[in-house]
C-alpha cells in the first residue's frame, strides 16, 4: 500500500507537540513530506526535531499545495488564517484537518463548509479531547441512554492563571479572541458531542476584559508574566446558549480568574436519570469522570477504575492526539467519517462567535439553522 503524504501548513507548538508525534504512531500508512512556516527558520527547525530528512520546506503555502503528490493538507496555524489556508487547500484537491476552532468567524467557517461542499474530500478540525478515554466512556453512556434526558450541562475551560505567553494567544488580529476561542472551544465541543444536540436557539454571554492589562494580575502566571502592554484580547468569558428543546448549556473560559477549582476541556451533564462530571486539566492531576444517580433510595456517586498496563506495552489509553490521527487516516483510506463532523465543528464557531456578539452589543443572539 502506498502511504497517504501529508502536508503540515504552520510549525509552532502545536505542530510540534501534537501533530508530528502522533503521526509517527500511522508511519505505516501516511508520512508527512512538506512543512510550509512564514518563519524558514521554524520550519527547518521542527525538520530537525522530527528527524524529517526528506521533507521540503516552504514559506508560502500555495507553493505547497501545487503538489499534486500530497494528498493531505494539517492546518496549524493562527485561527484567522485556517479560512483561506483550508478553502485553497479544498480547491488544490487536498484532504484538510484543520486545528481548532474552525474558524474565527461564522462567515469564514461557513465559507471552508462550501468549499468542501464543492470537493469530494475529507474534512474535519482537531477536536482530540473526544478520543480521551473519560470522553469515550462518558459518550458511550449518554448513547446508551443512561443519562435520560439531558436538560442541563456546564462546559469548563477555567485556568486560574495560566496564561500562554508564547505564540500569538494574546493578539486579536491573529486568533480572533482569548481563551473563550482557545480552551472555550474545546469545552464546547466535547459537551455539544455527549449531548448531541446541535439545535440551538439563542446565544447570550458576556466577556470580561478585567486582567489582561493589570500588570499586578501578571504576577504569578504559570508560564512567568504575560505582556501587559500588548495583551488584546478578553481574559475570561462566560456563554449561555439554549436549545430548541428548553436544554441549556453554561460555558465558562478563562486563562485566569480567581477561582479555585480549575479545569479544562471538562463537561457536567444533568439528565432526568442521572448526572455525570468531568474533572480534567488545571486542579485535577489525572482525569476524574463521576456518575451520580440514586441507588436503593440514596443518593450515590460512583467513578471508573484504572486499566492495569504493562511496563512497555500500549494500553487502552493512548494520547488523544495518536487516536486522532489513527481514526483520521482510517477515514481517508476506508473512504469513512471522521469522529469530527465538519458541521459539528461549525456549530461551536457559531456559537463562540454570537457569545462575542451578544457582549459587544449587550443582547441575545438568535441562531439561524445552517
Amino acid at each position: 500500500m502506498e502511504k497517504l503524504k501529508i502536508g503540515i501548513i504552520g510549525t509552532g507548538g502545536i505542530c510540534n507537540n501534537k501533530h508530528l508525534p502522533s503521526l509517527e504512531k500511522v508511519a505505516d500508512k501516511a508520512e508527512v513530506v512538506a512543512l510550509c512556516d512564514i518563519e524558514e527558520e521554524k520550519a527547518l527547525a521542527t525538520a530537525e526535531r522530527h528527524n524529517l530528512k526528506d521533507v521540503k520546506i516552504y514559506t508560502d503555502y500555495n507553493e505547497l499545495l501545487k503538489d499534486p503528490s500530497i494528498d493531505i493538507i494539517h492546518v496549524c496555524t493562527p485561527n484567522v488564517s485556517h479560512c483561506e489556508i483550508t478553502v485553497a487547500a479544498f480547491a488544490a484537491d487536498k484532504h484538510v484537518l484543520c486545528e481548532k476552532p474552525m474558524a474565527a468567524t461564522t462567515e469564514d467557517a461557513r465559507k471552508m463548509m462550501e468549499a468542501w461542499k464543492k470537493s469530494d474530500k475529507k474534512f474535519t478540525v482537531g477536536y482530540q479531547n473526544r478520543f480521551r478515554h473519560d470522553v469515550q466512556v462518558l459518550k458511550k453512556a449518554c448513547q446508551a441512554g443512561d443519562l435520560g434526558d439531558i436538560y442541563y450541562g456546564e462546559a469548563n475551560a477555567i485556568r486560574r492563571k495560566a496564561v500562554p505567553t508564547w505564540g500569538v494567544f494574546p493578539d486579536k488580529s491573529k486568533q480572533g479572541g482569548g481563551p473563550l476561542i482557545d480552551i472555550g472551544t474545546h469545552a464546547l465541543d466535547i459537551t455539544l458531542w455527549c449531548m448531541d444536540n446541535y439545535e440551538v436557539d439563542s446565544v447570550s454571554g458576556q466577556v470580561f476584559y478585567k486582567l489582561g492589562n493589570l500588570p499586578s494580575a501578571a504576577e504569578g502566571n504559570t508560564y512567568g508574566a504575560w505582556d501587559t502592554e500588548t495583551f488584546e484580547v478578553e481574559d475570561s468569558a462566560m456563554g449561555f446558549i439554549k436549545f430548541k428543546n428548553g436544554a441549556l448549556i453554561n460555558l465558562r473560559a478563562s486563562w485566569a480568574l480567581n477561582y479555585m477549582d480549575a479545569r479544562e476541556a471538562a463537561t457536567t451533564l444533568c439528565g432526568t436519570l442521572e448526572g455525570a462530571e468531568i474533572k480534567y486539566g488545571g486542579s485535577y492531576e489525572n482525569a476524574e469522570l463521576w456518575f451520580n444517580h440514586t441507588r436503593h433510595g440514596k443518593m450515590s456517586e460512583e467513578t471508573l477504575s484504572g486499566e492495569a498496563l504493562v511496563d512497555y506495552f500500549e494500553g487502552v489509553n493512548e494520547p488523544a492526539g495518536v487516536a486522532e490521527a489513527k481514526q483520521w487516516i482510517d477515514a481517508i483510506l476506508t473512504d469513512g467519517e471522521p469522529c469530527v463532523k465538519p458541521s459539528e465543528a461549525f456549530k461551536v464557531t457559531q456559537i463562540l462567535d454570537a457569545i462575542y456578539q451578544a457582549s459587544d452589543g449587550n443582547q441575545t443572539i438568535k441562531l439561524a439553522m445552517e
